[in-house]
């Protein structure tokens, strides 16, 4: 059994920095890269690539609404085409910068608010899939794996793009299979060692148990840590030596996938 583990870097903007990139590497195989809307800059976007190179792990890109102040997690009403727009800007200056690394771009993320509004809004999705399908085919699109996640897919695929469902084994889920609101209490894990049995659960029975005890149902490609969680180092790191001691392999997937 083999599962990717992914986490949101670069996230660091002038001055602020933001993450413990250099740290948490070492424990991921795919990195998830901000773009300069919602963080990152042109400086730290070329070091968070190289850093990726140096390492071994596959990269992805992170656009976001263009809200440096709220960090991307304010909902920002924008029309399909400034959705679509603003992804081809952000996912090509990423790829420009793996193109002076020598690097290949595997997987487009989209982050924070963008990423939440897309699940059940077929219209943004194919905003997003259409953007992505502008630039390159072969790169995946990364959505939330739960109820939501096969229409996604299919409008990916429309869109002539294949798909990557993604769990959050650091992220408390509602009984609909969605991320738990960052306002409320409980909504993050802090624990290392619970949030690394979800993610074994998570890879091996494809569940997630649910605030209200609800089973949740959920097909998982690649599993987020969350780098600016206090804890990311630990988290990372527990999560990897607890996926492998269960005998699953820790690595991105580059293959093309058939539907689930």
């Amino acid at each position: 059994m083999k599962i990717d583990l992914n986490c949101d870097m670069g996230e660091s903007f002038g001055t602020y920095t933001l993450g413990m990139d250099e740290a948490i590497i070492a424990s991921i195989s795919s990195a998830n890269i901000a773009c300069g809307f919602h963080a990152g800059d042109p400086q730290v976007m070329g070091r968070t690539v190289k850093l990726a190179v140096d390492h071994g792990i596959a990269i992805g890109a992170h656009p976001g609404f263009p809200d440096l102040m709220g960090f991307g997690r304010r909902n920002m009403a924008c029309s399909d085409e400034e959705i679509e727009a603003y992804l081809i800007y952000q996912i090509g200056a990423l790829q420009a910068f793996c193109t002076a690394h020598g690097a290949r771009l595997r997987h487009v993320k989209p982050h924070g608010a963008l990423y939440n509004l897309a699940v059940g809004n077929e219209s943004l999705v194919r905003s997003i899939a259409r953007a992505i399908a502008r630039i390159d085919t072969s790169l995946f699109m990364v959505a939330l794996a739960g109820g939501k996640a096969e229409r996604m897919a299919a409008i990916a695929h429309e869109e002539g793009i294949p798909t990557l469902f993604e769990a959050f084994p650091d992220r408390a889920y509602t009984a609909e299979g969605t991320l738990v609101a960052r306002r409320l209490p409980g909504a993050v894990i802090h624990d290392a060692e619970e949030a690394a049995a979800r993610a074994v659960r998570m890879a091996v029975e494809g569940v997630v148990l649910a605030v209200d005890g609800t089973v949740v149902p959920l097909a998982v490609h690649t599993l987020c840590v969350h780098g600016d969680n206090p804890n990311g180092v630990t988290l990372a790191a527990t999560i990897r030596a607890r996926l492998e001691a269960a005998g699953i392999e820790v690595r991105p997937r580059t293959e093309p996938l058939k539907r689930l």
